[in-house]
């Protein structure tokens, strides 16, 4: 697997709303209504982790998840952080009927 080029990784970050780049790595902070949601949300996320063997650095305080990728394999952003973070959006995004 290798790193995104920074070109790919801006055109990625378009349909990642609040998804940030800095440095080798992409970030976001999300807000829930309390720590259960945080919670519960760190724990839909982890599961999908797991099963991609791809980890997130992640710091949780109450209500805010603070979500930090990269791939340490490449030094930079590789195609399983977008996954991930494309699952982390889709987690937190408002169910459709």
């Amino acid at each position: 697997m290798s790193s995104l080029s920074e070109k790919q990784v801006d055109l990625q970050l378009q349909e990642l709303p609040g998804w940030q780049l800095d440095g080798q790595s992409i970030i976001k902070t999300f807000e829930f209504n309390d720590f259960i949601e945080a919670i519960s949300f760190m724990n839909q996320a982890a599961f999908y982790a797991e099963a991609m063997e791809h980890y997130p650095e992640w710091q949780n305080i109450y209500n805010i998840v603070k979500v930090r990728l990269t791939t340490d394999d490449t030094n930079g952003i590789s195609s399983l952080d977008i996954r991930l973070a494309k699952r982390m959006q889709h987690i937190v995004q408002p169910k459709r009927l």
